[in-house]
């Protein structure tokens, strides 16, 4: 069954918006892709998406991937080196911690953008909006075929 049914139009928007909103104060770029399955390791699928999807190629290395894989109850957030140099070591695991607890309850969208808020308050403080800033990656969700 095709992952597009556990989001609507509606709840595809609120994503988005929420990448916009958070990406509006920082050069930090925000990426969210998902899929029905993961075989494997969550973090490994994560990071081969991460290299897919080209986010290692920002110029300050500032991207972040939010990654669900619905069906596998399967959750990672990937951030590249920029970024991970500034967070606090336990920023990523209490950001997946609160998505995840709204992630059990089947609130998929609401998940999804509480998480990508609280990255981009992190990217806001470490990786603050330049006036010449370009949206290097699309805001747009990034859907697996599986």
């Amino acid at each position: 069954m095709s992952v597009h049914k556990y989001f609507t139009e509606e709840s595809k928007l609120q994503i988005t918006n929420a990448i916009r909103v958070a990406e509006t104060n920082t050069s930090g770029e925000i990426r969210v892709h998902i899929e029905n399955r993961c075989k494997g390791d969550v973090l490994d699928r994560a990071a081969y998406l991460f290299e897919k999807l080209e986010m290692h190629k920002t110029e300050l290395r500032n991207g972040v991937l939010f990654y669900l894989a619905v069906e596998d109850h399967k959750f990672a957030i990937l951030g590249d080196g920029g970024i991970n140099a500034k967070v606090a070591n336990d920023f990523w695991e209490s950001t997946k911690e609160v998505v995840i607890s709204k992630l059990k309850k089947g609130l998929y969208a609401e998940a999804l953008s509480d998480g990508i808020i609280m990255a981009g308050e992190q990217l806001k403080a470490n990786f603050p909006y330049q006036d010449d800033d370009v949206n290097e990656l699309s805001d747009e969700i990034s859907f697996g075929k599986n």
